[in-house]
Order: structure tokens, then sequence, then C-alpha cells
């Protein structure tokens, strides 16, 4: 069995509504407002490139501010800092160990990553953080010039690492990105928490198990 987990709000904490909030508090000072300000930041061309791994971080930091009448000291500290604000949510980590932990045991499962996340966060994040050991591989977008929910990356997931469809689950807080991958055959859980996951894989394993035996 494959279980495969993206990292933003997943592994690593993303709330980019209250990075907005601490950087512009002026632009994003109501909940309405730092909404509208992470759509016009975060899901523009410019920073989908950037995920895709071509656009560099000096051009998005220059077109996003001049783009948005924003001061650009507030956006460059924004993006260059956001490699630190990607810090580990310890249930789903504690969750990952658990199925490591299984792995180790009884060898029946694999895990794996699959990120949209631009190069210099996806170093940090590899540098800093010890469950990226605990991974059999993984794909990160910046690395692949593909980004979820194009099919191309989770083909490329999929026959690198010689992934199964029918074995292979998929957790990501994005419905999009679960659909994507629902139509390659594997199976989807949309993440709301580590607990939800938990029982939805735990179901999900115990029928996979019945099937093959």
């Amino acid at each position: 069995m494959n279980l495969v987990f993206d990292l933003g709000a997943v592994l690593v904490q993303w709330r980019p509504q209250d990075l907005l909030r601490q950087h512009f508090p002026n632009e994003a000072g109501s909940p309405e407002q730092a909404k509208a300000l992470a759509g016009d930041f975060f899901h523009h061309a410019d920073w989908m490139s950037f995920d895709r791994g071509t656009l560099p971080m000096d051009t998005v930091i220059a077109r996003t501010g001049q783009r948005l009448g924003l001061p650009g000291p507030a956006v460059a500290s924004l993006v260059t800092g956001i490699g630190d604000y990607l810090t580990p949510l310890p249930d789903t980590v504690a969750l990952l160990s658990k199925l490591r932990a299984r792995r180790e045991r009884e060898n029946s499962i694999r895990l794996y990553y699959l990120s949209n996340m631009p190069q210099p966060y996806a170093r940090t994040l590899e540098q800093r953080h010890v469950f990226f050991q605990w991974f059999d591989g993984g794909v990160f977008s910046g690395d692949v010039n593909h980004i979820k929910p194009e099919p191309a990356i989770y083909e490329l997931l999929e026959s690198r690492y010689a992934l199964q469809p029918e074995h292979t689950v998929f957790i990501d807080d994005l419905a999009p990105n679960i659909t994507a991958a629902q139509a390659r055959g594997w199976h989807g859980i949309q993440f709301e928490s580590a607990p939800q996951v938990q029982a939805e894989l735990d179901a999900w394993m115990a029928v996979t198990l019945l099937r093959s035996g």
C-alpha cells in the first residue's frame, strides 16, 4: 500500500491569510481583506510559476509588489520567510510516525509526499525536518516543473516509484487535488484533521487487505 501525503496545511503549517495579516495589517486587516489578498497573492500565475520552478523568487517578489501595490520590503520579508513559517503540525507528524513504525514492523506500506512547493522552501524543509527521512520518496513541484492538480505530476510520482493506482491513497487538503488523484484510480482522503485521516486510512487499509486476502 502506498500512502502519499501533501505537505502544506497537512504536515506543515500553511495559513496564508494569517501570514498576510502579519505582514500587511492595513491591506489585510479584516478577514474579508485577508481572503481577497490571499487570492491575489498566492493564486496568481506568477506564484504558480514559482511553485512550478519556472520563475525565480526575486522576480515573484518584484512582480507581486508592483502588481498589488504592496511595499516591496514587506513582500520580500514575507516571501523569503515562508521557509521558516512552514513548521511541522504535531498531530499529523505523529500519525506519520505511527505509519513509519507500522512499515518497519510489517513492510506492508510505503510513504511518499507530493507537494506544490517552490525549490527554496523544499530545500529548507528537507534540511530542517527529520520526518523527511521517513519517506520512501516524493516529488516537489518546483523540482519537476509540474504542479497539482495537473495530471503530469501524479503520473510522474506513479512512474518514478512504480505505484499501482489501486493500492495508492492520496491525502491533501484541497478538493481539486484529490479529484485529480482519483481520476488516476488512486483513493483520495481530503485532510481535515489527523484523527479524521487516521480513521479513513484505517477503513481503507482494512478493505484493501480484505480484498487482497
